[in-house]
């Protein structure tokens, strides 16, 4: 199964954590990599599958960053004002889009902190996508431990242990319902799949590639900029109108 060629697309992006890991004088996703910011590298993936209508930018109340971006002035931008967490802020987005949008219409969630998605990573997630919806994962092949007050109380079985990436992709009404009953019981969301697991959901796992990085400390960044110039030196471009 796949989404219908048919269906409505929308895109939702968190951005309105302040990067603390990083040690930065501004949010992560406001540093300059390779002559742009990450979220300009971001959106500039999402924007150019011309599928998605909209992207939707969840922002800080005192962001003075995201104005000064051309791309946050894109006609298929929209800005909303980000929560306390991440499912909040998600959730900013989806009530936001609900204003224009159906419940049964669809969303991909993507962190603005992975500048390196490939559309053909989203095609591939919007061609596997079931009626639960999916994720982009990957499986571990490391050999992974449970621990118990540092020392080793389990080694889980890795051939069933999964990576979540992003994006992530739902029916609108469905993952906006999930998040407000999740929060409203204090559920511990990290990612969408969470939430939509928390009502009995089973996404699909589409396995997604390796440099689709999450930029979360200082030392990510020389990988970022690797991955980049990989990715151009295969031809890979962005472009959007």
């Amino acid at each position: 199964m796949s989404l219908p060629a048919d269906a409505r697309l929308f895109a939702v992006v968190p951005a309105g954590g302040t990067g603390t890991r990083m040690g930065m004088p501004l949010p992560k996703q406001y540093l300059s990599v390779n002559g742009r910011t990450l979220a300009e590298h971001t959106l500039s993936r999402l924007l150019s599958l011309a599928r998605i209508e909209k992207v939707i930018v969840a922002t800080a109340k005192d962001d003075l960053w995201w104005p000064q971006l051309g791309v946050a002035h894109h006609p298929r931008v929209q800005s909303a004002l980000g929560g306390d967490t991440r499912a909040a802020s998600v959730l900013s987005c989806l009530e936001l889009l609900s204003q224009q949008a159906k419940g049964s219409d669809w969303v991909l969630v993507h962190d603005m902190a992975r500048p390196c998605i490939r559309l053909s990573d989203i095609e591939k997630l919007l061609q596997a996508c079931e009626a639960q919806g999916a994720i982009l994962a990957l499986p571990v092949t490391d050999t992974i431990k449970q621990a118990d007050n540092d020392h080793i109380a389990a080694t889980l079985a890795r051939d069933a242990i999964w990576r979540a990436l992003t994006p992530q992709c739902f029916p609108l009404g469905a993952l906006r319902d999930a998040l407000r009953d999740g929060l409203a019981r204090n559920l511990p969301i990290t990612d969408e799949a969470s939430a939509m697991e928390a009502q009995g959901w089973q996404p699909r796992l589409v396995e997604g590639r390796g440099d689709n990085l999450k930029v979360t400390l200082p030392s990510d960044l020389p990988l970022l900029r690797f991955y980049l110039a990989q990715q151009e030196e295969e031809g890979l471009a962005w472009q959007f109108a």
